[in-house]
């Protein structure tokens, strides 16, 4: 597939719709149990409204903006996403390469299919990319420890400690489509695979997906299951927030806290020592009946005062989603499906075509605003903004 035809994200999941068997893309696109929080995340981008300002000169717009204390072309990262090599072979490495090209921080996840060295080597070391490593608390302090050093010893600039992940997140269409890792083939998916011979046939050559930052781990502590349940059992559902204060004490870069969705949590991790939050509720596939990231938003920034920066993610499909947010409080606004999308129709090429669609529209609706600069995007922009309920 060719995703210079893409002139949407919404284009690029279509795409990606038609090329992956429907139990992988099911696992990429879905949420939780009903899908009220997955459909809110949209829904609260689109009830907001601008108000332009006109007889202004944009013919030179400025999009660069700090972001975590470092210049960055857009305020725009790219928010992890676990086991996204169901969608391409080694997604994290192809959209990686196409976010450090663009000057874009990248987070991999805890469950990615690239190593943290790996990463590290490929696109750190040789492209001199961004990137950030997003930790799952795991109730092993062994486990824990071995992330942590390993993703400071490879060069990560930040460590974005995920906090709202006490349990896993109830996705039907998982179980509905007979998805299970490792891949086995069974009644519920053979016809499924066997009707996209091309994925099929990459996945055989290249290999299907592991979690490879977790196998050493799986092997010291091998569960019925696999790794999927090794993993759900790992999971630290007493993480709180002196756990939190320790980690701060042990990670000596920047600590990002993600999944903050109340004011109150909020000024709690502004006191632990934090450089930063994620206002996220995990893009919907967590606590279904959530309210949406964007609704979220005000609360958080009103909490903290200016005193670090916010960042959200969850929802966001346009360039124009990312001047809500920052006309909302945030420093920068963070994608995941958008480049998994992507990477699903074309790899490295495909999530250039994401960004690239995000970057032109995000300068398009700066210049439609009359702002020559993200200095520009001040909440006057703003029509009225109602919160959901």
């Amino acid at each position: 597939m060719d995703p210079s035809r893409a002139q949407s994200i919404d284009d690029l999941r279509r795409m990606a719709e038609r090329r992956l068997p429907r139990a992988m893309f099911d696992f990429i696109d879905g949420g939780a149990e009903d899908e009220l929080t997955l459909r809110a995340n949209r829904e609260a981008f689109e009830r907001l409204r601008l108000r332009p300002r006109v007889l202004v000169d944009v013919s030179r717009p400025d999009t660069g903006a700090e972001l975590l204390g470092a210049q960055a072309p857009l305020p725009l990262a790219v928010s992890p996403t676990g086991m996204s090599g169901v969608a391409w072979p080694k997604a994290e490495l192809e959209i990686a390469r196409a976010a450090a090209k663009r000057g874009i921080p990248y987070t991999l996840a805890t469950p990615a299919t690239s190593s943290i060295e790996e990463l590290a080597h490929e696109v750190g070391d040789k492209l001199g990319g961004r990137l950030w490593f997003q930790l799952y608390v795991m109730r092993h302090p062994e486990i824990l420890e071995k992330l942590v050093a390993r993703a400071l010893t490879a060069g990560y600039e930040a460590l974005v400690v995920t906090v709202d992940l006490a349990a896993g997140g109830k996705r039907e269409r998982d179980p509905r489509n007979g998805l299970a890792m490792p891949l086995r083939p069974n009644r519920r998916n053979v016809a499924d695979l066997l009707s996209h011979p091309g994925w099929l046939a990459q996945m055989a050559i290249k290999g299907f997906p592991r979690f490879a930052n977790l196998l050493d781990l799986v092997d010291a502590r091998a569960r019925p299951g696999g790794i999927v349940a090794f993993v759900a059992s790992e999971i630290d559902s007493g993480f709180d927030y002196a756990k939190l204060v320790r980690l701060r004490e042990r990670w000596p870069k920047k600590l990002v806290v993600k999944g903050v969705q109340r004011g109150d949590d909020a000024e709690r991790v502004v006191a632990s020592g934090a450089d930063a939050i994620v206002v996220s509720n995990h893009g919907g596939r967590q606590l279904d009946g959530a309210r949406a990231s964007l609704d979220a938003l005000p609360e958080v920034v009103q909490a903290v005062g200016g005193r670090i920066p916010v960042l959200v993610d969850s929802g966001v499909r346009r360039g124009s989603d990312i001047v809500k947010a920052r006309l909302l409080g945030a420093q920068a606004a963070m994608i995941g499906r958008a480049t998994l999308y992507g990477a699903a129709v074309a790899g490295e090429a495909g999530a250039d075509r994401a960004l690239a669609i995000l970057g032109e529209e995000f300068q398009r609706t700066m210049q439609l605003c009359g702002a020559r600069s993200v200095a520009e995007l001040t909440p006057d922009l703003l029509s009225a903004f109602v919160p959901s309920a």
